[in-house]
C-alpha cells in the first residue's frame, strides 16, 4: 500500500498546484504557450521501439509467449525464456505469429513435449516445429484459422477452435482435434453453436471443457460452459451443458488440480468465481463487487492461476484499478498482493512460480513473476523511458452525466520540467475514447498519452458508460443508447473540465478509434462541443455496418443499437454519414485498406460528404493495415500527422519538425 499512498499524495500534489495556478511556473523556466512545448518524446519513440508482450505460458522446458516487435514492423514473435533471463526466439523470422479467428484473434500457439505448434498470420495455417528445428512444417490447409489449442498429450492431439471460410457465406466455428504429426483439416469434436472457446483439459485427461454462444449474444451478455468425456482415441462422449444460476455470461473455465472445474459468471452483477460442486451445481466462491475477468475480444485470455497447492493467483478490478490477489477456495478468503496496478492480465502458472503481466501508471505492461512472497520482473519489452519530471500521472474521476448517471475517466495534466505556461492560460484538451464499445481504458504508463502532455496538452482518457471493469449495469446501460449514452459521457466531461477551468473550452479536442471512432464522429454530428476530431477507422454509417462486417460482430450491434432491420430508423438517425450538416469542424480521418472489422468504405463516406460541405477535412489511408496499425511507420506518420493538424486548427505551431497537413475543404 505505501507505493500507493505515494501516488496519491502526488496526484493531490499536483492538482492541488494546479489549482494555486502554479503549474509548470518558474523563473528560471522559459514561457512557452500549451501544445508548443518541445518534448523528450517523439512520436518515433512512441512507436518505433515499443514492444509488448502478450500469453505466457509456462512448460516443462521453460515459459513461452508471445512478443510484438516494433523493428520487425509489429512482427508477433514466439519466444521462450531460458536461463539468466535470455530470451531464444522460436518462430523463423518470416513468420508472424497471429491467428485472425473472429478478427480478433488472441492465443496463437501451443506446446507439447516435442514440439511448439503456431498459426501464422500470412496463410492462418497451424505449423508444428519439432524442438531442436529451425523449420517449421504446415499442419492445416488454407481456408482455416485455428487458435486457442491445447495439447492433448495422451492421444497426440491438438484441440483447436477452429474457424472454416472455405464455403461463401458466414464463416462456421467448430471445436477440432489435429492430430500433431500427419495434420489435416481437423476431425470436428463439437459444432452446432456461432461460437466455441476456451477448451480447457482436466488434469487427468478425461474431462474437456469450453465455452459457447449464440447470436446475438457477446460472450459478455449469455454464454455456457459445456463438458464432455474424452473417449478412447480422443473422440468426446456425454457432452452436456454446466448448470445456470441465470442467465449471464460464463467464461474462463479451468480445472483446479483435484479435477474441480473453476470459471467466472456475472450472475450478480459483477463477474466473481464458481466452481461446481460434488454434485455438478454452481458454488460462489468469493462474493465481491469486483471483476475477475475481461470481455473475451481475443481467444486465450486468462485471469486467474492455480497453485500447486490448490490455491489460487487472482486478478480483478474495481473502482478502475486492478490488484493481484491469494485466494484460498476453500475458506474463500483472499488476500491481496502487493499494491494496486493500473491493469494485469494474462496471469498463469508453471513450475517456477506464477507469471502475470501488468502495467502501472509510471511502467508500461511487463511481464512478473510471483515466486512465493517476491514479485520479479522476468521480462521488461523494449519502449520509450521518460523521466519522471516528465511524467504525467493520472487522476482518476468520476463526473455527472446524462439520466442522472455518473461517468469516469483519467484526467492527465499536462506536464514538462523545461517550460512553463503564460499566466492565466489553459491547456488544450484531447478526449481518448476507447474502442469496443464493450472494452476499457486503464491508467497504466502509455507513451502515446504522455506525447500528448508533455506537449502541454491535457487528456482525457474516458471509460464512457458501456465501458468493463464497473459491473454488469454500467455496462449494459449502453445497450439500446450506442451512439447517445457514450457521446454524452465524451461532450459533458470535456464541458465539465473546462467549466472546472482546467482545460481551455475552446480548444477541445476528440480522437478515437473504432467504436471510439464512430463516437467522435456523433460528438460532431450531434453536438457543439469540440472544436476538432480525429477518427481512427471510425464507423460513420451504421448500417453499412450491420451489412457489411465479420461474423463475430455481426449481431452485435443488436445489442446496443437494436435489432436491424426491426430498427432501420434508429440506424438511420444515429448514423452520423446522415447528419453531416452537424458537423462544422475540421476533422481527420485514418484507415487501414485492409481492414475487415471496420471496412474503409466507412472513413471513405464520411470523407467524400465533408468535402462536399467544404469543411477541412484529411483522410489518410495506409495500404496493407487491417484494424489497428502494426507498422511503427504508419503509427508515427498519424500520431505526427495528428499533433500538426490540432496545431493548424488551435493556431500554434508544435514544436519539432512536424510537417504541415494539407486539409481539403471542396471537390
Amino acid at each position: 500500500m505505501r507505493r500507493m499512498i505515494i501516488l496519491v499524495a502526488l496526484v493531490a500534489v499536483a492538482a492541488g498546484l494546479w489549482i494555486m495556478g502554479e503549474w509548470n511556473r518558474g523563473a528560471e523556466l522559459p514561457e512557452s504557450a500549451f501544445g508548443t512545448w518541445e518534448s523528450p518524446l517523439g512520436a518515433r519513440q512512441v512507436f518505433a521501439g515499443a514492444d509488448a508482450v502478450s500469453f505466457p505460458r509456462s512448460t516443462g522446458d521453460g515459459l513461452y509467449f508471445v512478443e510484438s516487435r516494433a523493428a520487425e514492423g509489429g512482427r508477433d514473435v514466439l519466444v521462450r525464456l531460458i536461463d539468466e533471463g535470455a530470451l531464444e526466439r522460436v518462430s523463423p523470422a518470416d513468420f508472424d505469429v497471429r491467428n485472425r479467428v473472429h478478427e480478433m484473434g488472441g492465443l496463437s500457439y501451443a506446446v507439447a513435449e516435442d514440439a511448439a505448434f503456431y498459426a501464422n498470420f500470412v496463410d492462418q495455417k497451424l505449423y508444428r516445429q519439432s524442438t531442436g528445428s529451425d523449420l517449421p512444417v504446415a499442419l492445416t490447409p488454407e481456408g482455416l484459422r485455428y487458435g486457442e489449442c491445447l495439447v492433448d498429450e495422451a492421444h497426440h492431439l491438438l484441440i483447436c477452435v477452429r474457424e472454416d471460410h472455405r464455403a461463401e457465406g458466414e464463416a462456421v466455428n467448430t471445436l477440432v482435434a489435429v492430430d500433431m504429426n500427419t495434420g489435416g483439416a481437423g476431425e470436428i469434436l463439437f459444432s452446432g453453436t456461432d461460437f466455441v472457446t476456451a477448451p480447457r483439459l482436466s488434469p487427468d485427461g478425461k474431462t474437456l471443457a469450453w465455452v459457447v454462444w449464440t447470436h446475438p449474444n457477446m460472450p459478455w451478455d449469455h454464454t455456457q460452459i459445456m463438458l464432455a468425456d474424452i473417449g478412447d482415441g480422443g473422440a468426446l462422449e456425454n457432452t452436456r451443458a454446466a448448470p445456470e444460476l441465470q442467465t449471464g455470461s460464463m467464461v474462463q473455465p479451468l480445472f483446479a488440480p483435484d479435477g474441480t472445474l473453476y470459471f467466472v459468471a456475472d450472475w450478480t452483477g459483477w463477474g466473481n468465481l464458481y466452481r461446481l460442486d460434488g454434485t455438478g451445481n454452481p458454488v460462489q466462491v468469493l462474493d465481491m463487487k469486483a471483476e475477475f475477468s475481461f470481455p473475451d475480444w481475443q481467444l486465450g485470455q486468462r485471469s486467474y492461476a492455480f497453485l500447486d497447492d490448490g490455491s489460487m493467483l487472482v486478478s480483478y478490478t474495481s473502482g478502475g484499478l486492478w490488484y493481484l490477489g491469494h485466494l484460498d477456495p476453500n475458506a474463500g478468503t483472499l488476500a491481496q498482493i502487493g499494491d494496486a496496478y493500473a491493469n494485469i492480465g494474462h496471469v498463469v502458472a508453471g513450475p517456477a512460480g506464477a507469471y502475470f503481466i501488468a502495467a502501472t501508471p509510471t511502467r508500461h505492461a511487463t511481464l512478473y513473476r510471483l515466486a512465493g512472497d517476491n514479485i520479479e520482473i522476468v521480462h521488461d519489452p523494449a519502449g520509450p523511458e521518460l523521466d519522471p519530471a516528465y511524467v504525467s500521472l493520472p487522476e482518476a474521476l468520476s463526473y455527472p452525466t446524462g439520466d442522472g448517471e455518473v461517468a469516469h475517466g483519467f484526467f492527465y495534466p499536462p506536464i514538462n520540467s523545461d517550460f512553463k505556461a503564460p499566466e492565466g492560460s489553459h491547456p488544450p484538451l484531447v478526449v481518448m475514447v476507447h474502442g469496443g464499445p464493450t472494452g476499457a481504458t486503464n491508467s497504466g504508463f502509455r507513451p502515446s498519452i504522455q506525447y500528448w502532455t508533455t506537449r502541454g496538452f491535457a487528456v482525457f482518457d474516458l471509460n464512457y458508460r458501456g465501458s468493463t471493469g464497473f459491473g454488469r449495469a454500467y455496462r449494459i446501460s449502453l445497450y439500446q443508447k450506442w451512439g447517445v449514452a457514450d457521446v454524452e459521457d465524451a461532450t459533458l466531461g470535456a464541458k465539465w473540465l473546462a467549466d472546472q477551468g482546467r482545460v481551455d473550452g475552446t480548444m477541445l479536442a476528440i480522437r478515437g478509434g473504432s467504436a471510439g471512432g464512430f463516437t467522435v464522429l456523433a460528438a460532431l454530428a450531434f453536438h457543439d462541443v469540440f472544436n476538432a476530431a480525429t477518427s481512427y477507422f471510425g464507423i460513420s454509417d451504421l448500417e453499412a455496418l450491420a451489412q457489411d462486417t465479420h461474423k463475430f460482430e455481426s449481431r452485435y450491434i443488436d445489442q446496443v443499437i437494436g435489432p436491424y432491420p426491426q430498427e432501420k430508423a434508429r440506424y438511420l438517425e444515429r448514423s452520423p454519414i446522415h447528419s453531416v450538416d452537424g458537423i462544422t469542424v475540421p476533422l481527420m480521418l485514418f484507415q487501414g485498406s485492409e481492414d475487415k472489422i471496420v471496412p474503409p468504405n466507412q472513413s471513405e463516406m464520411i470523407y467524400r460528404a465533408l468535402r462536399e460541405k467544404c469543411i477541412p477535412t484529411a483522410y489518410i489511408s495506409y495500404p496493407g493495415e487491417a484494424h489497428g496499425f502494426r507498422v511503427p511507420a504508419n503509427n508515427i506518420r498519424a500520431l505526427e500527422a495528428e499533433l500538426a493538424f490540432y496545431g493548424q486548427v488551435f493556431g500554434f505551431t508544435p514544436a519539432g519538425d512536424i510537417q504541415p497537413i494539407e486539409l481539403e475543404t471542396c471537390k
